[in-house]
């Protein structure tokens, strides 16, 4: 028996995919590297982000939210680009945001959330690892290990705290 169900697979074979299949809030598939040096896993690199750097092109954020997230910490992360692997994405990430030619990672570790008026998706691709000296990138105003048991969560940009609560490096009932 045919079905008259629309599952989420979206393959050009299939159907054309048209823009009211799609949440009205939208759907982001993003890759976040979570690094913190070996056993302090409660200590986690974040930075601030340098607002007159390219965050466009190596975190798709346009000038405005970089701006507005510039405060706040931030996990070194970016939306997938078209067709790119999550792998391919978290090694961009430490090359493009942190300047680091190779590092082990674990992962991907993947979360879902929907969140919104509009039914906002996001489906996060995390990577971990350890990592014992803070890097330093021009994209960043500040970069370094944070205690994520000492920071208030007001002080961590983009809902970044979530991120960190999948992968058990934050206690959302502490803040």
């Amino acid at each position: 028996m045919a079905t008259d169900r629309k599952f989420c697979r979206f393959s050009r074979a299939d159907r054309p995919v048209t823009t009211n299949e799609i949440p009205e809030g939208g759907l982001c598939l993003s890759a976040f590297v979570v690094l913190n040096p070996s056993g302090h896993e409660d200590r986690v690199l974040m930075g601030k982000l340098n607002p007159s750097e390219p965050w466009d092109h190596i975190g798709a954020l346009d000038a405005e939210r970089a701006q507005a997230n510039s405060q706040g910490w931030m996990l070194p992360s970016s939306h997938l680009l078209l067709g790119e692997a999550p792998e391919a994405a978290a090694e961009r990430i430490l090359k493009e945001q942190l300047g680091l030619p190779s590092q082990s990672l674990r992962g991907p570790f993947v979360f879902s959330e929907v969140y919104g008026a509009k039914n906002h998706w996001d489906l996060e691709f995390v990577f971990l690892g350890e990592r014992d000296q803070a890097a330093q990138h021009p994209a960043w105003t500040e970069l370094r290990f944070i205690d994520v048991n000492e920071t208030p969560r007001d002080a961590i940009a983009r809902y970044h705290e979530d991120v960190l609560a999948h992968v058990g490096r934050w206690n959302p009932a502490r803040s």
